[in-house]
């Protein structure tokens, strides 16, 4: 599932910069990529896990 997210990720935002080469750049597809990158990111992270929880536990 990580890789299909990084090929989305890549996908999209190559999209949403070759509509910057345009003449007239259409603005909602910029936006709609910009915010598909976040939100792809956003779950790619997801399955990180935190560092701070483990100090949080270690003080405790």
């Amino acid at each position: 599932m990580k890789t299909i997210y990084i090929i989305l990720i890549f996908g999209l935002m190559g999209w949403a910069f070759y509509e910057q080469t345009k003449p007239v750049p259409n603005v909602f597809i910029q936006v709609i990529g910009v915010l598909a990158f976040f939100f792809l990111m956003m779950k790619l992270m997801s399955k990180v896990s935190s560092n701070n929880k483990d100090k949080e536990e270690e003080d405790v």
